[in-house]
Formats: C-alpha cells, structure tokens, sequence
C-alpha cells in the first residue's frame, strides 16, 4: 500500500529508475522537486532535454560531445599518436583530471562479457581497429576497469593489435595511495607486484 499520492508515487518511481538510487533517495528527491520553484523545475527539465538533443558521439573516439569531433580529437595539441583506451564516457573524465595523459581517447562503451551477452561486436572495438590503420599511431593504453571483463577486453584488444606493430600498454593497477598492506585483497597485491618498477 502506498502512502503517497499516485502522482507523487510515479515521481518516486522514476527516481528509482536512475542507478544507485534506492526508494528513500528517490523519495527525498521526489520532494525536493515538488518544493521547487516552477522556474527551477522548468530550468531542470530544460537542461535534461537539452543534453538529449544536442550531446552526440564523437565520430573518432565515441566520447560524448556537443561537437564533431569532441574537443579532445580536435584538439592539435594534443599526442594523436597515442590513444587511451577506456570502457566509458566517466572515464575519460577520471582520466583527464590526472593532468597527466596528452593524447586522445577511445571510449569502447563497455566490455566483453559472454555471461551478459556482451561479446566484441556489441562495443566500439571495430571502430578502433580502423582508427590504427591510418599509420599514424604509435601506442595504445589499455585502461579498462581491473575486473574480469575489463582483462578480458584489454588482452583481446591486445591480440588484435599485437600484428599491426603498434605498441598496447597496460595501465598499471596496484594498491591505492595511502592504503595498507594488510587490508589489501590478495589480487591487487599480486598485480602490485606484477606492476613494480625500478626506482
């Protein structure tokens, strides 16, 4: 039995729609919209419907933009010789604030996972395999997430490009900083260990 008006409850249920949100979150969120001002609402609604219409895919990298190319991929100064290879849009945002990385990117929109009916030509993988063969790339940094998945995804992407001469790297995964040994699992350890270097 709901306890809530049937507009309010349909509120709430489309709140819970979005991830990571449970029934009271939703419910707080139902109501902070409902003691919105109406321009706010209008102003929320504006901005959703907006990001609809006029975000769109890259045509090089697949990341979400508002232009063609994205920023990144029409950026000159940026490393085209290099690509960072992630599974989302997120991604590359994380990758960008480390101010570290200067080439582009391609956003592969998943990973493989035969248990999810995810197999290679259900991502971005093909459309990468035709970005290499321009010649003009020299690297790939295969930065997909340290699950299962995501290592299945970086050594198939690995293989294929193994033949074209073009050098797949691996991003590094390891214990965080600030983290202890003794609270670290046994297989970030282990990948700690496979991903020492000389100092």
């Amino acid at each position: 039995m709901s306890y809530y008006a049937p507009s309010i409850e349909k509120l709430i249920e489309a709140f819970e729609k979005l991830p990571s949100i449970g029934n009271k979150t939703a419910a707080r969120l139902a109501f902070h919209m409902l003691d919105a001002t109406e321009e706010e609402t209008n102003e929320f609604v504006k901005a959703i419907l907006e990001a609809k219409s006029n975000l769109k895919y890259c045509s090089q990298c697949y990341n979400i933009s508002d232009t063609d190319p994205c920023p990144i991929c029409g950026n000159q100064n940026r490393d085209h010789t290099v690509i960072c290879v992630v599974e989302d849009v997120r991604d590359v945002v994380a990758m960008e604030r480390t101010h570290e990385f200067k080439g582009v990117y391609h956003v592969l929109h998943g990973s493989i996972s035969p248990m999810n009916g995810v197999g290679p030509d259900n991502i971005k993988i093909k459309e990468l395999l035709s970005r290499l063969m321009n010649g003009e790339v020299k690297e790939i940094i295969l930065a997909t997430n340290p699950r299962v998945e995501g290592e299945a995804t970086a050594m198939y992407i690995s293989k294929l490009v193994k033949p074209l001469g073009i050098k797949a790297t691996r991003i590094a995964h390891g214990i965080p900083v600030g983290g202890d040994l003794e609270y670290t699992d046994e297989v970030t350890l282990s990948k700690a260990l496979e991903g020492r270097r000389e100092l």
